[in-house]
């Protein structure tokens, strides 16, 4: 056994979440691809069963009252509120991570009022919260103007509306600085946005600590919450009042059985709802969030780092001299939960890690991106997967 291969079962043997691996369906692939889709909880596909066969299948539409459908999203929402930094009452879950930017944004355009007539936005964001930016400037009739995130406070102005930023830079893994760009916006009179896709289950977020007035996450990444499994919204308490969503449906109504010809909306966080919500989706989320019992953000946090820390050593360790690049910082102040190498021939090579039992993805036109899921990763995954890939280079 090699050295690094002895250092994974010390480090294994010595972590206190091992034990939340057993929680999860897996084999004999190395998967560092949950920062793309989580890894099914074991209990899922029995708890989706009675809601099929029973929820569903017996009671039908009693459903809505007997089995808590009807209050799913906030029920839901409430319980990621700890995983993100924040109290209960400020999160509801439906829709997907694009509708829930659309509806942040837009809103915070409202609440800024006329006198704002700038939108900032990530300049190295995720493109579809690059094109929806652009939809809101157009639909509110502001002026787009990406930054990076970096440059936020000398960009941020009297003029500035809205900020929507990306907590983890979905290439790099690079974790921006929340707190002092939410500082920074607020000190303007901005509103800030939130993309926390590739943070929510895997760092602290602090959402209620550092002021930030709205954020959207998707559940399928960290959270494990399945393919397609709706999104969240979180709604800062204090401009709940405030909050105009340009999509007002009849479940975020007042009186949603009232059906009135003129809208009035609920009031907190239910506000962000839409339509009817997906039910099959919503109950497969709360059965994965579960796997959460007892498991502590921070504890996910230091594993992480160590996880990423590891397998960069053991990167250097087995793959050859210069050919790949790492793109994800070293600082653990600026590190999310994945590490990105640059590779000039990344998707032939990431095929050719899949075919040996290691499956992370790439990114165009030269990134390979491994994510690292603490609570079912191991050090052993990680060890083997710089392995594979040495051989893999070499």
């Amino acid at each position: 056994m090699s050295e690094l291969m002895s250092a994974a079962a010390e480090l294994d043997a010595a972590d206190p979440l091992a034990a939340v691996r057993s929680r999860f369906v897996l084999d004999d692939v190395v998967y560092l691809d949950g920062n793309s889709l989580g890894a099914l909880p074991a209990h899922v596909p029995g708890r989706i069963e009675d809601v099929v066969r029973r929820q569903w299948g017996e009671l039908r539409i009693r459903s809505w009252q007997e089995s808590g459908w009807w209050t799913a999203p906030e029920r839901i929402g409430d319980r990621i509120a700890p995983l993100v930094g924040a109290g209960p009452g400020q999160i509801v879950v439906g829709d997907s991570t694009s509708v829930n930017v659309f509806k942040a944004l837009v809103a915070a355009v409202r609440m800024a009022g006329e006198g704002r007539d700038e939108i900032l936005v990530d300049a190295t964001t995720f493109p579809t919260d690059g094109y929806l930016a652009g939809s809101a400037a157009r639909l509110t009739g502001r002026t787009l103007r990406p930054v990076p995130p970096a440059e936020v406070p000398s960009a941020v102005g009297e003029r500035t509306a809205a900020v929507l930023l990306n907590h983890v830079d979905y290439r790099t893994g690079r974790l921006h600085d929340l707190p002092a760009l939410t500082a920074a916006a607020r000190a303007a009179g901005a509103y800030t946005v939130w993309d926390l896709c590739h943070s929510a289950g895997a760092l602290p977020v602090g959402l209620d600590e550092h002021g930030v007035d709205l954020a959207v996450g998707c559940t399928y990444k960290y959270l494990n919450g399945g393919p397609g499994s709706p999104a969240f919204l979180y709604v800062r308490r204090e401009v709940q009042d405030r909050f105009d969503s340009p999509l007002p449906g009849w479940n975020s109504h007042a009186e949603p059985f009232g059906m009135a010809s003129a809208y009035t909306p609920a009031a907190g966080a239910v506000r962000g709802r839409v339509g009817t919500p997906d039910i099959l989706s919503l109950l497969a989320l709360e059965a994965a969030l579960d796997v959460w019992d007892g498991v502590p953000v921070a504890a996910v946090r230091a594993k992480s780092l160590a996880l990423t820390d590891f397998f960069l050593r053991c990167v250097e360790a087995y793959v050859p001299a210069g050919r790949v690049e790492s793109l994800t910082p070293v600082a653990h102040a600026e590190r999310g939960s994945q590490v990105a190498l640059r590779c000039p021939d990344a998707g032939e090579v990431m095929e050719r890690l899949v075919a040996q039992g290691v499956v992370g993805d790439f990114r165009a036109p030269d990134v390979l991106r491994f994510g690292f899921t603490p609570l079912y990763t191991s050090f052993a995954d990680a060890e083997r997967a710089a392995r594979v890939l040495g051989g893999t280079l070499s």
